[in-house]
């Protein structure tokens, strides 16, 4: 690939996640206006959310109640607003924007604006991270994983999902992606949506090498509900799935030492 090539594509991928921020602060900005009045249900909802990670993590270990925990791509409903902990923090592009919206649960947590890919904390100082279905709005999803697990300390508790999708999907993508590189618009919410389209594999391969130990990992995919009509569109749609859930449990191990030199210093 050309150097040219190269920018032309990460200039790309920048425009597509401005568009998708845009398109997610337009949807909160409508959901903010029909919350009004009903914030109590919104709160409901998170709690018992909020409550059920908990219980997955303490299968693994307890969380104390002062547990430092960090959610990646808190959003606008995020998990650590009613995740229990006095030391909690939340990180997202739009924090600040999600603050004015919702300030019935945003001001629970102190929240700040920053990316994934690069978040603005030492190494090794949470003991609990969390990243409830974001890396496929962002940059580099790889990147943000890294990051994820930069930050959390040894011995301490992951919780990652993310919306992954049949193999078709990823190569639609990379069809619209070429032809909005030539200019040609492409409005289709799905893409318009995600930076990216993982499969099962490839969520699964944004953790490889990383200092994990990997307690859970499935992949869920969405049916329809008890008693609603089945459809023939159902077929194609359970073949060439949609929006499955990937979810990973892990436990932060410690780093390899660094290989001792047999050189003498200089």
């Amino acid at each position: 690939m050309s150097v040219m090539a190269g920018t032309d594509s990460a200039g790309r991928d920048r425009e597509r996640s401005r568009r998708a921020h845009e398109r997610q602060l337009a949807y909160q900005e409508n959901k903010a206006r029909r919350a009004r009045g009903r914030e109590a249900d919104y709160i409901r909802d998170m709690r018992a959310k909020s409550a059920a990670v908990r219980a997955v993590l303490e299968q693994v270990r307890p969380v104390p109640p002062d547990a430092r925990v960090l959610e990646v791509g808190a959003g606008a409903h995020g998990l650590v607003f009613f995740f229990g902990s006095s030391r909690a923090i939340g990180c997202d592009p739009l924090a600040r924007e999600y603050a004015a919206l919702f300030p019935a649960w945003q001001r629970r947590v102190p929240t700040l604006s920053a990316a994934g890919e690069a978040l603005p904390f030492a190494d090794a100082v949470f003991d609990v991270v969390l990243c409830d279905n974001v890396v496929d709005h962002a940059l580099d999803p790889a990147g943000i994983v890294s990051e994820l697990v930069r930050v959390l300390a040894p011995g301490g508790l992951l919780f990652f999902t993310v919306n992954v999708h049949h193999q078709v999907y990823a190569w639609a993508a990379r069809a619209v992606a070429v032809l909005e590189g030539a200019g040609i618009a492409v409005p289709i919410a799905a893409f318009a949506d995600h930076t990216v389209h993982l499969t099962p594999d490839a969520a699964a391969d944004l953790f490889a090498g990383l200092p994990l130990d990997i307690v859970e990992t499935n992949c869920e995919r969405r049916s329809r509900g008890a008693g609603q009509r089945r459809r023939p569109a159902d077929v194609i749609t359970t073949l060439f799935f949609k929006n499955a859930l990937f979810h990973l449990v892990a436990v932060r191990t410690p780093s390899p030492a660094p290989a001792r030199s047999n050189h003498a210093p200089l």
